[in-house]
């Protein structure tokens, strides 16, 4: 408890890039490379001097960095985008323009400007017997922008095309200039180490020293050995390093002797270098030894200020809920309820334990998880007060022997409930990506605390309380005496519900067609995590008309932008969207944003990959289709087919309902929802599990009576338990609701819409259904059992001979 969660980036603030390996022409995209590759990269960010980076292996094949305080990846993304391969090639040449437009690769030329470049001549140096140091003047060192153009080819998606592996492969120097290269001679992996100095006696100036490997002494040495056969004008003299098809650097070799090369493993770099250049192109070639192309594809970017918005607003969310919840609990039950707040204080106290205890990662959906969890936490609680008051008030069990016979009845519902949820849970977890997954986490946490607060917390309180004299002299006090007022309307009254089975089935019929028809009408507004693209959203200083938003928006080159006012830090944020918006474009839109509103602050920019999008895509189809089955398998084994089939339709019934709503108010489709959507159906399977246990129970008993007249005791029996743990659930997802921005709002509606109708749909659809479905294809009857049997006292033969 004095620990403190590890935050995710959606609350601490900072950018998380995903990557993606690809097989290279001699490696494979597996585990075991992509772990290398995640070395190269991670030596790559600590060059960048962030705070506490962190990159971690996620599945096969990806990589997932994230950069805490970082609000500009831009940099980053393209240090990391561009150390796919490092590969040193002997030059066979110059090349021309139109070869390099038609047929090559150009360099980039990211840290080369034409205007200042000095020529790549080496000056002889032996300075260590051992060491023969290859001295190259670099333009770069003068740390410019890029500058490249068509003309020099400077087109960026012409580096996509450079093989490192062809025989002869046209490319661009660092000034632009077409170069003619053969296949690479080594490769990254071959270097040792390269670091920026400063060299005052000899150059005085920033120097990079790299040193090779074992190999890579012999194979830079084969290198610059061919080099020095060439005159010190021809480019042959030149060795190429190209970093992901940009050429870095291109020294002439010197102090080299003809088919014997530079021997010792080290080499040094010099140029007109400062101290910021000469570490980036050290850092690039050190942290190039990448062994398998990289893609980004995914990139996130979470502002300080919304970050510290969903802690401020997911707290007080969950201390307005367990207020609510706890006084609703009290007014209820009240002693025995007030035992049940103290568990439910021991759940928090224990969920939060266990979520720093494993190391787990508290996201913006997991703050959300953990609020929904306080409301869930109630109903195991709900339903053993309820069966300890029937056996008290029903069936005159006295009230010390009311509370444990009330967890033994109750513990049968309380397993099929936590278990469906428990599903649903496990499915978020493996299935789903990035923050949305802190959710599944949080919930499985959530219930498995629940569990140990119900049944051991809150039974070790209320044994203690019952067992107070005061408390048996009045047992009034202790919550348990007397059913509520709407128990006892209900069992006067004594409604047929059942009998009205048809007219039930047809609301709910008629509420799923127009659901149908929102999303047949209005489409789904999937969000960029299913479609790809990206979004950014901004804060301005001052508040900004929409329509001049979307103005300043088309000016930047994006007129089918999506421009929307959003809450994400305030009702004034900005929000753009774009399938094509890349780091340069996504940085004008929110400079012109800002601009509008005299200043303003990045709350998130998120990338999605189309690949990426697809694949989530995929994988939410994949979560439901799963859901679904597990559920239906689980009431399948749990319950008589017919009680299966009316939960299976009910929980369909809620799933249309809830994406008909969000069609309809045009709400956006993304993994936060879909978090939502396998909640609910871990909600309705819960509820039904609850209504079909005591149709069960009472069914064994009463064999030969009406299955309708048994299905409606069971329901006006368990229908003040639904509604109990209905309101002990909304009241923090009101709360959040209220309190969050447009993700958590959105989250928390999706939830209130699906307890609502699901509260509905365990009572008047499900258990409808299966009162028709009974109706036409009745239970077997029981076999009857001998009335003399075996151990059965009534037996003459029962008992010892004396």
């Amino acid at each position: 408890m004095t620990a403190s969660p590890n935050l995710g980036l959606d609350l601490e603030g900072g950018a998380q890039i995903t990557l993606e390996a690809e097989d290279g022409p001699e490696a494979e995209a597996n585990a075991e490379n992509t772990d290398r590759a995640l070395e190269v990269l991670r030596r790559r960010v600590d060059a960048l001097g962030v705070s506490e980076p962190s990159l971690t292996r996620s599945g096969e094949n990806r990589i997932i960095v994230e950069l805490p305080g970082v609000e500009d990846p831009t940099e980053a993304a393209e240090t990391l985008g561009q150390t796919a391969q490092l590969t040193f090639h002997s030059v066979l040449g110059y090349a021309s323009q139109e070869e390099l437009q038609n047929g090559g690769a150009d360099s980039g030329a990211d840290d080369s400007n034409s205007e200042n470049s000095s020529s790549d001549d080496t000056s002889a140096n032996d300075e260590d017997a051992d060491t023969e140091e290859a001295n190259a003047s670099d333009d770069e060192g003068a740390g410019d922008e890029a500058t490249g153009d068509e003309e020099s080819g400077g087109s960026a998606g012409a580096a996509d095309e450079f093989d490192p592996s062809a025989e002869e492969s046209v490319i661009a120097d660092e000034r632009g200039q077409p170069l003619l290269l053969d296949s690479f001679g080594m490769t990254g992996e071959e270097v040792s180490s390269a670091t920026a100095q400063f060299d005052a006696e000899q150059y005085q100036g920033w120097v990079v020293h790299v040193d090779f490997t074992g190999d890579g002494s012999s194979e830079w040495a084969d290198l610059t050995g061919h080099a020095a056969c060439f005159n010190e004008t021809d480019p042959q003299r030149r060795v190429a390093i190209v970093l992901d098809g940009d050429v870095i650097s291109s020294p002439t070799v010197q102090d080299a002797a003809c088919d014997v090369g530079q021997q010792g493993g080290t080499t040094r770099i010099i140029g007109d270098f400062d101290q910021e250049s000469a570490e980036e192109l050290a850092a690039l070639i050190e942290g190039g030894a990448l062994p398998l192309p990289v893609e980004i594809i995914e990139q996130r970017v979470v502002g300080p200020t919304l970050g510290e918005a969903a802690i401020s607003a997911s707290a007080w969310a969950a201390i307005i809920g367990i207020s609510l919840t706890a006084v609703f609990v009290v007014v209820t039950y009240r002693l025995i309820g007030l035992m049940a707040v103290g568990a439910l204080v021991g759940y928090a106290a224990m969920a939060f334990a266990a979520l720093t205890a494993v190391g787990a990662t508290l996201t913006l959906p997991g703050l959300a998880g953990f609020v929904l969890a306080i409301g869930m936490a109630v109903d195991a609680n709900v339903l053993i007060f309820e069966r300890a008051r029937e056996d008290y008030v029903d069936g005159g069990t006295s009230l010390r022997n009311a509370l444990p016979s009330g967890f033994k009845k109750a513990i049968s519902a309380i397993a099929d409930a936590n278990v469906t949820t428990l599903i649903a849970a496990t499915l978020l977890f493996f299935l789903a990506a990035g923050p949305v997954q802190g959710f599944g986490v949080t919930l499985t946490i959530g219930v498995v605390a629940s569990l140990l607060a119900a049944l051991v917390l809150t039974r070790a309180l209320g044994e203690w309380l019952i067992s107070r004299p005061w408390v048996r002299r009045n047992p009034g006090v202790s919550g348990l005496a007397k059913h509520t007022r709407v128990r006892r309307w209900l069992r006067e009254r004594s409604p047929d519900l059942m009998r009205r089975s048809r007219q039930f089935l047809a609301v709910s019929l008629i509420a799923v067609a127009v659901a149908g028809a929102g999303i047949a009408m209005r489409g789904l507004n999937f969000g960029i995590e299913f479609t790809g693209g990206r979004i950014v959203e901004v804060q301005p200083e001052e508040q900004v008309d929409i329509e001049d938003a979307r103005d300043v928006v088309t000016e930047v080159g994006f007129p089918t932008a999506i421009v929307n006012e959003s809450g994400g830090a305030g009702e004034d944020a900005i929000s753009v969207r774009a399938a094509d918006m890349g780091d340069t474009e996504a940085q004008e839109i929110i400079g012109a944003i800002s601009e509008l509103g005299n200043g303003g602050d990045l709350i998130r920019d998120e990338m999605i990959g189309p690949s990426l999008g697809e694949e989530l895509q995929r994988n939410g189809l994949i979560a439901l289709a799963v859901a679904l089955a597990a559920q239906l398998s689980y009431l399948a084994i749990r319950f008589r087919w017919t009680f299966s089939t009316g939960a299976v339709i009910a929980l369909f019934q809620n799933v249309i309902i809830t994406i008909g709503v969000f069609a309809w108010l045009g709400k956006p489709i993304d993994g936060i929802f879909l978090a939502a959507i396998l909640t609910i159906i871990g909600y309705t399977v819960n509820d039904s599990v609850v209504v079909f246990d005591r149709i069960r129970e009472a069914w064994r008993g009463r064999r030969g009576e009406n299955f309708g007249g048994i299905a409606n005791t069971a329901v006006l029996d368990t229908l003040p338990r639904s509604v109990n743990t209905g309101l002990s659930t909304l009241f923090p997802l009101i709360a959040l609701f209220a309190l969050g921005g447009d993700s958590l709002s959105d989250f928390a509606f999706a939830l209130i819409i699906g307890i609502l109708i699901g509260t509905y749909s365990s009572n008047f659809t499900a258990t409808p259904l299966a009162v028709e479905l009974e109706s036409r294809y009745p239970a077997p009857e029981p076999k009857e059992k001998d009335e003399v049997t075996k151990g059965n006292r009534e037996d003459p033969n029962y008992g010892a001979v004396v």
